[in-house]
Order: structure tokens, then sequence, then C-alpha cells
């Protein structure tokens, strides 16, 4: 039998916990489904058109941050909303009920206002910077703009002053970090999409490779040319001192100077130009 509470709460705010803890729990199956593609290398269903779509939008840049792929901040966020949801099912009814769902609720407003505020940021770089579609991205940002009117329609809010501040407060935050994660993000793009960046990525993604050691001053003239593009560059530190040295590697390759690049079978020795690379690797880029 239901209790007198119970009989005078609405039907969204008795079923908006389940709800939410239920579109949560999709939206960590999405994500890990996302995160699990990622690493273990494999497709993404209806990601066919390579550079299009979702294959573009997961391959960018914007698609992680500091290096961590966004689906796994999505899958933390999703676990955060549905358990603080679901959790003052697990309490007995009473005034300790009561007391920790008011907690529960406001936590899971700050959460979830982060989130669809994150959300609103991602289909600003889908619709505006990228120019593309993907499925998973609009589906995901559906979802938590629905958790978070749920949130703010399915509480019975004691102060709703305190709660529109906190709102304010969170999206001012949210909105700042986004900035700086967005000036990060789009100095990786400036780089990616120079010549120095395309022609390193071109030389990881066909298997080339440069030997070198960390004292040799060529070599620190080679990665210059590269500048922080560099980082893209399938590099072999060869003096067992160094950072990650492979020397069993370099012996097995019989490589006696430094810098040597490894590129379609053929062994260059030397400091080598970009404009090289780029025709001994076979690049066919823009070279601006």
């Amino acid at each position: 039998m239901r209790s007198a509470r119970n009989r005078q709460e609405s039907w969204i705010v008795r079923w908006s916990p389940v709800i939410i803890a239920v579109l949560a729990s999709v939206g960590v199956l999405l994500t890990g489904y996302l995160t699990a593609s990622h690493y273990l290398g494999g497709g993404v269903a209806l990601c066919d058109a390579q550079g299009q779509g979702c294959d573009l939008v997961l391959s960018s840049e914007y698609a992680q941050i500091f290096g961590i792929p966004l689906p796994i901040f999505g899958m933390l966020g999703y676990l955060t909303t549905g358990g603080l949801a679901i959790a003052p099912k697990f309490v007995p009814e009473g005034k300790n009920q009561d007391k920790f769902r008011q907690t529960t609720a406001f936590l899971l407003f700050m959460v979830s206002t982060a989130t669809f505020v994150f959300s609103g940021y991602l289909m600003y770089l889908l619709a505006f910077v990228l120019k593309t579609g993907c499925p998973y991205c609009i589906f995901s940002a559906s979802n938590v703009t629905v958790i978070w009117l749920l949130t703010l329609w399915g509480n019975r809010w004691q102060d709703v002053g305190q709660l529109v501040f906190t709102g304010f407060i969170v999206a001012v935050v949210t909105l700042t970090g986004t900035l700086i994660i967005y000036g990060v993000q789009s100095q990786a793009v400036a780089v990616n999409n120079s010549f120095a960046g395309r022609l390193a990525i071109h030389l990881r993604n066909t298997n080339s490779k440069m030997y070198g050691a960390f004292w040799c001053p060529h070599c620190r003239e080679q990665k210059a040319l590269f500048g922080e593009a560099f980082k893209q560059v399938p590099y072999i530190e060869c003096d067992p001192r160094g950072e990650n040295a492979q020397p069993d590697l370099c012996r097995a390759k019989n490589i006696t100077g430094y810098p040597t690049w490894e590129i379609n079978g053929q062994r260059v020795d030397g400091l080598t130009s970009l404009e090289k690379l780029a025709e001994l690797s076979g690049y066919r880029g823009s070279r601006e």
C-alpha cells in the first residue's frame, strides 16, 4: 500500500529516478561500445564512410581530451547520473530518505547541468566546426537533455532561487573549462592540419620510422623541422640511456648513424627535408 506522500506526488516525481537510471544505462552501453571500439581498433556501426560522418567525428582531435577519448568521460557521467538517480530507492522511507533524496537530487542537478552544457558544446562542434552528422553524438546529446529535464521537473525543489544560482555557477564553470579544452583541441587541429602535421600522420600510417638518439644534434634538427607535429612521428630511441629506448631493435636493424629513416623498405641516412620525406613516402597531400 502506497504512503500518503507517494499518493500526493505526480507521476513524474515518482518515476523520473527510474527513467533517468534507464536512460543513463543506455548511455553507459553506448559510450562503453564506443570506448571498446576505440581501444580494440574495430569498426563502429553506422561509420562505414571513411573520413565522413561519425567516422570523421570519432577520429578527430575533438574526440579526445588530453589524449583520453570522450566516450570515457561520457560513460563516467552516465554512471554518476544513474547512480545518483536510483540511490534513494535503497534508503528506507522516512526523514532520512527525504534528506538523502534532496541531497542526491541536488547533486544530480549539478552533474546533469554540467553534462547538458558540455553536450551543447559538442553539438556546436558537430554543426559549425566539423560540419557533419553523427548519430551517436546526436542521440547522446538528446539523452543528456532528457535526463536534465527529468531532473529539473521530477524533484520537489525547496529553494528554487538556490537551484537557479547553482545551475548558473555550474554552467559558467563548465563553459570556462570547455573554452580551455577547445583552445587545446584547436591547437592540436592546427598542428595536424599543417604540412608537417599531415606528413607526420602519413609517415605513421605507412609504418615509416625514424631511428635516433637523444644526444644527436642532427636528430634535434630533424625534430625541429616537424615542430609540435613530431609527436606523431614513429620515433625509435637507440641509446639505452634514452627514454623508451629500444637498443636491441636498433642493433637488429644495423643502425649505425643518426638519424636514420626507414620508409617503404628504403633506408635514408642523415637529416632529411620534409619535402624529401614526402617524396620517399608517397605523400600526396597539400604541402602548404
